[in-house]
């Protein structure tokens, strides 16, 4: 039995503790902005190769997509008040350590504290929300939501190519210190009070055999692009992964209180949604990893330039996501995925034709249309993955939905860098791992043969959105049906 305090229905109430919830997201994805912003300055001042400085990034999304089921069951259990703000908490700190660090090795390990942290409040965000707008208002407030995503995004590009323009990298952690302490303050104030949960206990050997069988799997991917995934140890290392990762599941199928309730995915319209989440989050990160060394690189424009210039996506998703949202819930959130996916699509396809030549008006054309198909989808395919989930699983279900999030990103920058050191080489002739420098056309042929692929996987997430879609019809007609 759930004995978290209702939240008050108060307008006022709802609205700063909804703030609180939005904050924090806010400085995630401001946090992520900065960072891929400022990686090719991070890559010299580090004397560290592209394949290398992936792992600022890599560290950080593997913690969490190792943790996010765990701190989701937690809180259930404990309150998900609680494990927000101790991740707000724990966040902060590591991101104040992340600035005090002057080599590669220890910024990971930093890197890797502040993951935990941002995975405790990922994992109870969306859960507390769904929880402040059971029915009505959640597709607005998800999109609240999302708008606060893209803001942090739209504010991290530019600021944090100003600041590695005229400051070190370490400044990029800096700023977010305060930040971070007043939203951990008003939590405390205005987060809703949690009671303990009786008779309810966290499921540590589901959670240690997913820890191991996340982080052996991610470590063995992105390391793969360095020794190659004939590498005996790479192999072995895959093999113990996908082991632990099956015996996760048998061993979640037979617990009376498991860490991930396998039966959440009996929902169609839940596993469908997931799917379509991860492909859509695959893609953000590939084009969001590429696009700074596309900028800086081959069009040879500064990092304050090259982050405006990211900043055009963010800025469009934060106008219209919140819209869009709205949307979702008077003319229903399926079509509105669909357009999305196939507008993504469109974008990817539009990116295959950029060169060495290209103008920064064409760049930002195509990041607009992109950045509108993200707005269509976002929202509304998080509406539809948390209304799936039963109120004593809300936690839970955020946490998968976080999960499949991260996973996403994990997925899209092993998939984008992986994909693209291949075509680069099959042009070359020999392997690479970096920017081959004096050979921008190389890099542009492996972008554009990534953004292909990248837009044949919106096609596939269209394609399930449609048959979501035509399902959900054929089941209103029935119900329909039975009520005359």
């Amino acid at each position: 039995m759930n004995m978290q305090v209702p939240i008050s229905n108060e307008p006022q109430k709802k609205g700063i503790t909804l703030f609180v919830v939005v904050a924090m997201s806010f400085l995630a994805t401001l946090d992520s902005s900065i960072v891929n912003i400022a990686l090719p300055v991070m890559s010299k001042s580090l004397v560290v190769p592209l394949s290398s400085i992936e792992w600022v990034i890599a560290s950080y999304v593997m913690i969490i997509c190792s943790t996010l089921l765990f701190f989701g069951r937690l809180g259930d259990i404990v309150g998900k008040s609680k494990v927000f703000n101790c991740g707000t908490l724990l966040f902060t700190i590591g991101t104040l350590l992340c600035g005090l660090c002057d080599s590669l090795f220890p910024l990971i390990i930093c890197r890797f504290i502040q993951g935990i942290g941002a995975s405790a409040y990922m994992a109870n965000n969306q859960g507390i929300i769904t929880q402040l707008y059971p029915n009505e208002g959640r597709g607005k407030a998800l999109g609240i939501l999302a708008s606060a995503v893209a803001l942090g995004t739209m504010i991290g590009s530019p600021l944090g190519g100003l600041i590695v323009s005229v400051l070190s990298w370490n400044f990029i952690f800096y700023i977010k210190v305060p930040i971070g302490a007043v939203i951990f303050v008003l939590g405390l104030k205005y987060l809703p009070k949690d009671k303990k949960t009786f008779g309810q206990h966290i499921d540590k050997t589901g959670s240690i055999l997913q820890f191991l069988g996340t982080m052996l799997l991610f470590g063995a991917l992105i390391q793969a692009q360095k020794t190659g995934f004939s590498n005996p140890y790479i192999v072995g290392a895959i093999l113990l992964a996908l082991i632990v990762s099956a015996l996760f599941i048998e061993f979640e199928k037979k617990k009376v209180q498991p860490l991930l309730d396998i039966s959440l995915f009996n929902n169609q319209l839940f596993s469908l949604s997931l799917i379509c989440a991860l492909i859509s989050f695959v893609c953000i990160a590939a084009y969001t990893l590429l696009l700074p060394f596309y900028f800086q690189d081959t069009l040879k424009l500064s990092p304050s330039s090259s982050g405006l210039l990211m900043m055009i996506a963010p800025l469009i998703i934060a106008i219209l996501s919140a819209f869009c949202g709205t949307l979702a819930d008077k003319i229903g959130a399926e079509i509105l995925t669909l357009i999305g996916l196939f507008v993504m699509a469109a974008s990817f396809l539009l990116m295959s034709f950029l060169s060495i030549h290209s103008s920064v008006l064409i760049c930002a054309i195509f990041l607009t249309i992109m950045a509108v198909g993200q707005s269509f989808f976002q929202p509304a395919n998080n509406s539809l993955i948390m209304s799936a989930c039963p109120k004593s699983k809300l936690g839970i279900g955020g946490s998968v939905n976080s999960l499949v999030r991260n996973l996403g990103q994990y997925v899209g920058i092993v998939l984008s860098t992986t994909l693209l050191y291949c075509f680069m080489g099959s042009k070359l002739g020999y392997a690479v791992s970096d920017y081959v420098q004096g050979r921008d056309d190389v890099f542009v042929y492996g972008m554009k043969n990534d953004y292909l692929i990248l837009m044949a996987l919106c096609i596939i997430g269209a394609a399930l959105t449609a048959y979501r879609l035509d399902k959900s019809k054929n089941k209103k007609m029935i119900e329909n049906g039975d009520s005359k």
